[in-house]
């Protein structure tokens, strides 16, 4: 079942089920967080009595994105990704030793998520503007130190996720050893729709990762193709992972991180060794397409200038010894 978010003739936020190029609305009171609170097997219910109606066309409506996420963490599950990334961002050739130990990620800001469709407004600092192909996972329960068997109980469902990235800001912030965080947190689109976890279940190989053909385009023309099977751990692992020592809860999103061969134009960079295929510029369109789930799309543009910032304060050695007396 496709569970979409989108705004009706009225201009009020609704969820509905798309099925055949059309959207049928649920309860006027329900929301995409109410209905993952309710749990699949609630939502199928309602799903199945608005499919009934006649619905209204797809394409006569606008769609938002599926959900307000209760967090968003992103992952670096793609081997391929990260050798590319990292060389073209720090230098570094190969894969960090760590990063074999368990599935990493970083969080992002879940108050700047864009549906299909919106404009993507980069920093006006930025120059390196690129994009990310990644599916989501949606959180359906809350839990604990899971275990990776129970932690399949607590998929909602699967979106696809841009974590759009402006790499100059990224490559300057995380000479901190912090981050990544303004080279990302500006924007970060999922859609078009929540997919039910039991509609890609027949996807599932016998290793338990879905089996997905990932494609990326700008202006058109095809930059980047992967199988989602290639991540190195399965969405139930993330999640588990996540719940270690923590806590996930209905809502969070956890992004699969950027498939290989030519998720990003970062990869691409570290691999030929130059700026091949070109940074994303105003009135870029990326497309992001995933078997089983639908299409992204979105335009890019720029920012206003952001305010200028006070320069450090410095300390001396001789104030930090003025202070310890």
């Amino acid at each position: 079942m496709k569970l979409a978010t989108y705004l009706d003739d009225t201009g009020r936020d609704r969820v509905g089920v798309v099925q055949n190029d059309r959207i049928h609305s649920l309860p006027s009171e329900l929301t995409m967080r109410g209905l993952i609170d309710a749990g699949l097997g609630h939502t199928r219910s309602l799903g199945n009595d608005a499919l009934g109606s006649p619905g209204v066309p797809l394409d006569s409506v606008h769609l938002l994105p599926p959900l307000e996420p209760a967090s968003v963490r992103d992952f670096v599950t793609f081997q391929e990704h990260v050798e590319g990334v990292r060389r073209s961002i720090d230098g570094i050739v190969g894969v960090a030793d760590a990063w074999f130990d368990a599935p990493t990620f970083y969080f992002t800001n879940p108050h700047a998520i864009l549906g299909t469709g919106a404009q993507v407004r980069f920093p006006a600092s930025s120059v390196d503007r690129d994009f990310e192909l990644e599916v989501a996972v949606v959180v359906g329960r809350g839990g604990t130190s899971l275990d990776v068997s129970t932690a399949r109980d607590h998929v909602f469902g699967y979106t696809i996720m841009n974590d759009w990235s402006a790499r100059d800001l990224q490559r300057r912030e995380m000479q901190v050893s912090l981050g990544p965080a303004k080279g990302k947190d500006f924007a970060t689109t999922l859609g078009p729709w929540i997919v039910t976890a039991d509609e890609l279940d027949p996807y599932r190989d016998s290793d338990g990762f879905l089996d997905l053909w990932c494609s990326a385009e700008v202006n058109g023309a095809q930059v980047g193709r992967d199988l989602l099977s290639n991540m190195g751990w399965t969405f139930e692992t993330m999640i588990a992972y996540a719940s270690r020592d923590s806590r996930v809860v209905p809502g969070d999103v956890l992004g699969s991180g950027t498939t290989g061969n030519g998720g990003c134009l970062a990869e691409l960079w570290g691999r030929n060794g130059r700026q091949d295929p070109p940074a994303l510029r105003d009135g870029d369109v990326v497309t992001l397409t995933v078997e089983g789930i639908g299409t992204l799309t979105n335009r890019v543009g720029t920012a206003g200038p952001a305010p200028v910032l006070p320069p450090v304060r410095r300390r001396s050695a001789e104030h930090a010894r003025s202070v310890a007396s």
